[in-house]
């Protein structure tokens, strides 16, 4: 496996290592190469993809359009798989494929390097660009587009300026809104989200892989909806803007702008499903039972925030027993200065609650939560480290720099950032 870099560092004891093992075991299940292909499949003209067969022979061009964290390795193994039937592809994602010796790069793909969590000039030209160059469809194409976590802040068309258009974003991530909440008011600042982009690619067959970072699943939700019919209104943006108190940006109503409601022009679109934290959520339990160990995935959809997430779930954790849980918890930022993500504040909120037979591990499946560390371990061994370095986890916590706590203990998973994101996943060990 060897995704864990420091994996002996933190493997102290056996428990420790049963669950750097599971962890191990969610990275490889949801790694891009394995999930295309068992689901993406081009037989002569007919396209696989899961359930869904694609007569290439009905369309006269292929394009492909990719956004988000992963979208670049999932393109690149796409535009291998279909060849020459691939006409033309645009790929933004923060990172480039990792290609193959004796690869120069993509071959009909035009890449651009973006930026997140906030956006940037490279991603509203990216955006613009890929939309002037399909702006004649029929419907004789065909476009593929690769949705992954992070492509709300990549491919986008705003109302508003990109320099005000950072403050949402910034005000927004830091405070404590969920993510349904945070796309909700991204939607209806936006000419591509929130189904807006199939409006524009209308009347070609669209087919939307989703690869998912959310709770829940709900597609409308992930990157924003870009491809899928909005619920939300104007109204309701307008409400959660009120709600966590965001009148110093200074919006306006005629900054807001309402999404797409007609059905018939989401009917060339089919939005696909083709990962999830299940996924990894399944592996990691059949480990466990492989390894004898009885074990529960307790939600795939688990929301709170992170201070609190940790010792509520240990509280549901029965003894010799492993709990597994899948989710996206939230932050409200008191320290702009201070380092770190939603899974090292789990983990550094529960260290006071852990005894000494449980074990407690949160990280984000994309190895990076928001610092160099793709999260945290925590038991009753990381404490001890603490005490003797003289490190007080609640200053930690209150000063929202949970990364310099865990970089000192030394008890931050260290994998670099990992080509797939299916949002972030716990696990809890009690012997």
């Amino acid at each position: 496996m060897g995704y864990i870099k420091n994996y002996t560092d933190l493997a102290i004891t056996k428990e420790r290592a049963i669950i750097l093992d599971l962890i191990e075991t969610a990275f490889a299940s949801i790694q891009p190469q394995t999930i295309l292909d068992k689901n993406f499949i081009l037989e002569k003209d007919e396209l696989k993809v899961t359930g869904k067969k694609i007569n290439l022979k009905d369309y006269e061009r292929v394009f492909l359009i990719g956004f988000g964290k992963g979208s670049s390795g999932i393109s690149k193994i796409i535009e291998e798989k279909l060849g020459k039937k691939l006409t033309k592809g645009f790929v933004i994602d923060t990172n480039k494929a990792d290609l193959p010796a004796g690869r120069q790069g993509f071959e009909k793909i035009d890449f651009t390097l973006g930026t997140h969590p906030l956006p940037s000039e490279e991603n509203l030209k990216f955006t613009q660009e890929t939309i002037e160059q399909l702006n004649n469809l029929t419907i004789k194409d065909l476009v593929l587009i690769v949705i992954c976590g992070g492509g709300s802040v990549m491919f986008e068309s705003p109302n508003i300026a990109l320099e005000k258009l950072i403050e949402v974003n910034q005000t927004l991530l830091r405070s404590g809104a969920t993510i349904a909440e945070m796309n909700t008011i991204r939607k209806h600042l936006s000419k591509v989200k929130g189904g807006s982009l199939v409006k524009l690619l209308f009347p070609a067959k669209i087919v939307s892989l989703i690869f998912s970072d959310v709770p829940g699943n709900d597609l409308s939700v992930i990157a924003s909806g870009t491809t899928t019919i909005d619920k939300t209104t104007v109204d309701d943006a307008w409400a959660i803007y009120h709600k966590y108190e965001m009148g110093a940006l200074e919006l306006t109503e005629n900054d807001f702008s309402e999404t797409p409601k007609d059905e018939n022009v989401f009917s060339t679109t089919d939005n696909i499903l083709m990962l999830s934290n299940l996924t990894a959520l399944e592996a990691m339990k059949k480990k466990a039972i492989d390894l004898k160990i009885d074990c529960e995935i307790y939600s795939e959809k688990f929301e709170s925030e992170a201070d609190l997430a940790g010792i509520a779930l240990i509280e549901k954790t029965k003894p010799h027993f492993i709990l597994l849980i899948g989710g996206e918890t939230t932050v409200k930022v008191m320290n702009k200065d201070g380092i770190g993500g939603r899974n090292q504040e789990v983990v550094l909120s529960s260290l006071y609650s852990l005894d000494e037979k449980t074990i407690i591990a949160s990280f984000d499946s994309d190895g990076w939560d928001n610092s160099p560390l793709a999260g945290a371990i925590g038991d009753i061994h990381t404490l001890e480290k603490a005490k003797k370095l003289g490190l007080n986890p609640h200053e930690f916590l209150n000063e929202n720099n949970s990364f310099n706590f865990f970089k000192n203990v030394q008890d931050g998973i260290i994998t670099d950032r990992l080509p797939s994101n299916v949002s972030d996943l716990i696990i809890i060990y009690r012997q």
